[in-house]
């Protein structure tokens, strides 16, 4: 995602360090990783329901449900007729 070396995560720590103070440096570090994780939750529960929500609408039909489904015995002798000669042999 960032392209940061070791040296600049040096760097900014000491700045850190250096505006905030070694008494609030961990409360903030602490902070800023609450906020990182509820926004990865976020984004992980807002995936996740668009994927159920694309699943559900291009779910493939169960078995059952298509053994169920009314023949049509007028299509089956269509499609035998729409044949060449040579292929129904």
């Amino acid at each position: 995602m960032f392209d940061i070396g070791f040296q600049e995560l040096i760097i900014i720590f000491i700045v850190a360090l250096l505006v905030f103070g070694p008494k609030k440096l961990p409360e903030l570090a602490k902070t800023i990783g609450k906020w990182i994780a509820e926004i990865k939750r976020g984004v992980y529960i807002a995936k996740s329901q668009i994927d159920q929500e694309l699943n559900a609408d291009y779910k493939i039909p169960d078995e059952d449900i298509i053994k169920n489904l009314p023949k049509d015995a007028n299509g089956a002798e269509k499609n035998q007729e729409q044949q060449k000669p040579e292929e129904r042999e």
